[in-house]
């Protein structure tokens, strides 16, 4: 079932969703199902799965260092239909533009066809660990617009090449990315709202925030969004502080701001312990607070550990 329809058949209640990442290579998956099982009591619609870029590695041969291409983490559609098929959830896999050729990412689009995944999230994706700025991908997409089109034409029966009439067309329901403190590469707000309109108009379906911790930023970023037309569901994107370093981490790499309650609350804590419940009072305050706005969805950035992520949708749902 596509995201808009969980929203519209929750008909106003607030659903329960979260995100995590594929195990690194030669890893079990047994550890992703012992991080979502704790938290299939709480009924979420659908889990998303992200995808990692390709990143340099160094091999050392006979002293001579070999510089290779590799992915420390694939397997996202293959996860997504092992997670669809064993929970019975629907699931979405992120397809991103860096890393990807346009034809490579047909063909992904295709597998999921044929899983019966309902839904996927378009990014453009980070730069690479070696770049300052994003690169497009030779013969890949340079915007997440671009990436929306292409799932969209695909849902229509054109493919890159050639259009094939169907009776079997996709019809996936497409998430983009919003940033309520902007994107990091964004002139201003508006400039990245209107990014956002475009993504929208190219076909999105909906919308999942980056991480914030400022509500009013949130409240603020959605009436701005209907200000420039943007009419999809807004799903808040929440992340809860679980070790001190996020003090520094997360503003540094996404651009965030941290209200002061919250870096004095972590920063008088003296135990792994206190920082990660300090981070689990101070979410669900923040989601207690969403909840009565009403949002569509709250979805929670778990990046595969759950304990956490369980507390807070004990106190909420």
């Amino acid at each position: 079932m596509k995201v808009t329809e969980h929203i519209k058949k929750a008909k106003g209640k607030t659903l329960f969703s979260f995100e995590l990442i594929p195990p690194q290579k030669g890893k079990s998956i047994q550890e992703l199902y012992n991080n979502i099982d704790p938290l299939m009591e709480f009924n979420p619609p659908f889990i998303d799965v992200t995808t990692s870029r390709e990143e340099f590695i160094y091999i050392d041969r006979d002293g001579l260092l070999d510089k290779k291409l590799t992915r420390m983490r694939p397997g996202t559609v293959g996860i997504c239909a092992s997670i669809k098929h064993k929970y019975n959830v629907d699931t979405i896999p992120h397809v991103l533009c860096g890393g990807f050729t346009k034809e490579e990412t047909e063909y992904l689009l295709v597998d999921c066809h044929y899983l019966g995944i309902d839904n996927v999230m378009a990014l453009r994706g980070d730069a690479m660990k070696e770049e300052k700025y994003f690169v497009p991908t030779r013969g890949g997409h340079t915007y997440a617009n671009e990436l929306v089109k292409q799932i969209t034409n695909m849902n229509k029966g054109k493919f890159l090449h050639e259009v094939i009439e169907s009776d079997n067309k996709s019809d996936f329901c497409i998430g983009v990315a919003g940033y309520p403190e902007k994107h990091m590469e964004a002139p201003s707000l508006d400039a990245d709202l209107r990014r956002l309109k475009e993504k929208v108009d190219a076909g999105a379906d909906y919308i999942v925030t980056q991480m914030f911790f400022d509500n009013k930023r949130y409240f603020s970023f959605v009436e701005k969004a209907r200000e420039h037309g943007i009419e999809v569901p807004i799903i808040p994107g929440i992340k809860p502080v679980a070790v001190q370093r996020h003090l520094q981490l997360l503003p540094q790499v996404f651009k965030l701001d941290m209200p002061d309650e919250l870096v004095r609350a972590v920063e008088g804590c003296k135990t792994r312990e206190q920082v990660r419940q300090v981070g689990v009072e101070f979410a669900i305050q923040q989601s207690k607070e969403l909840l009565d706005y009403g949002v569509p969805v709250l979805h929670y950035y778990s990046m595969g550990k759950s304990d956490n992520i369980k507390q807070i949708a004990e106190a909420i749902f």
